[in-house]
């Protein structure tokens, strides 16, 4: 028998608040190593390149971040490789494209964009965070789907 949460779903359950908001980190863990060590590497080599070039390397290196990262959590939890992989991509794209659009995008509108300094990143972290938390919760509540 299946269950039919639509009638039972709600916003106030901290439970799964917290338990989104754990998952939520981990995405966000992996979307910055990849976001943010592209845009370090180009700010530090100075290699002339535009910045919405830039920016799309981020966004796609934190997703492949993200992705592998999230995929040796699941492999840890005794999922087997193909499962761990497809389970990491299934479950978490819409939020870590979410995530890494919002990131990037307070990126761009206090800085010009691609340029880390030690006031953006915070800003970033919490954007990014905020983001695609309540898309979380609603997946984890409704669904009881998550990544971690």
């Amino acid at each position: 028998m299946e269950l039919d949460n639509t009638n039972n779903f709600h916003w106030s359950c901290s439970h799964t608040w917290k338990r989104s908001a754990k998952n939520t980190a981990w995405c966000l863990l992996g979307c910055s190593i990849g976001d943010f060590g592209t845009i370090l590497f180009f700010q530090l080599s100075k290699i002339p390149f535009p910045v919405l070039g830039i920016m799309t390397l981020a966004i796609i290196n934190g997703l492949i971040t993200s992705i592998f990262l999230e995929t040796v959590i699941l492999m840890r939890q005794n999922f087997d490789f193909r499962k761990a992989f497809n389970t990491a991509i299934g479950m978490s794209f819409i939020s870590m494209i979410s995530m890494e659009v919002a990131m990037n995008l307070t990126d761009y509108i206090l800085t010009g964009g691609a340029i880390l300094t030690w006031w953006v990143v915070p800003l970033m972290l919490i954007v990014g965070f905020v983001t695609p938390w309540p898309y979380n919760y609603w997946r984890l509540k409704k669904f009881n789907i998550a990544c971690h």
